[in-house]
């Protein structure tokens, strides 16, 4: 099954949505200039109401180019699963953690791709180039790259400009390990369309289903 990740998550009406819907993962932003940020208290409020015995979703902390200090300190005290790293940090930084990490790492063109086997981590994400901001552009680059990095033998995340009318195309043209949606099931930024984020899950299972029936 395609892993599902909704990022962005500010409060805790939006994360139980997403659990109740079968996400697989919850994304949130530790970065500043992020629309979406959340302070380590506010996560783990949130964290502890969606984690129990049985529980099987997942918790990210995403950063920026943090203090590999600050790091530790906020992946211990919100008890994240993963650490998804969207600056650039090199691979020895990435090395650093014990918890499973993905890092992100934006497309423009096949030059996007070289530095990618460079880092020996869990995952590798996938998302669109901006000059302007390091993720949640809102929107899509060209997904025959992310086929291409394939090729690398790692899980490929598909990320950027992703949203209920073009993720079962992105999942025919990539088929990746898994998706990762933030502005593309929101009504604002920080804040989740529930309408939205029911349609992207129930998509992209369905899509599962129909590709798995004779």
């Amino acid at each position: 099954m395609t892993w599902i990740k909704i990022c962005g998550i500010t409060n805790v009406e939006d994360a139980l949505e997403a659990v109740e819907l079968g996400a697989d993962a919850l994304g949130f932003i530790f970065y500043e200039k992020s629309p979406r940020k959340i302070t380590k208290e506010k996560a783990k409020e949130i964290i502890a109401r969606i984690q129990h015995p049985g529980s099987r979703i997942q918790t990210v902390g995403l950063f920026v180019d943090e203090l590999a200090e600050r790091v530790a300190e906020i992946a211990s005290y919100c008890h994240l699963d993963i650490l998804q790293f969207h600056g650039d940090e090199t691979p020895d930084y990435c090395q650093r953690f014990p918890q499973k990490i993905i890092k992100a790492f934006r497309i423009k063109n096949e030059e996007s791709l070289v530095n990618i086997p460079k880092y020996e981590v869990d995952y590798y994400l996938l998302d669109t180039y901006s000059e302007e901001f390091p993720g949640g552009t809102g929107r899509a680059f060209d997904w025959g790259l992310a086929e291409a990095a394939k090729k690398f033998a790692k899980p490929i995340i598909l990320s950027g400009g992703l949203n209920p009318e073009n993720i079962v195309e992105a999942l025919k043209k990539v088929s990746p390990f898994g998706v990762d949606v933030s502005s593309g099931v929101e009504s604002s930024p920080g804040k989740k369309d529930h309408k939205k984020l029911k349609e992207f899950i129930t998509k992209v299972r369905g899509y599962e289903t129909k590709r798995k029936s004779p």
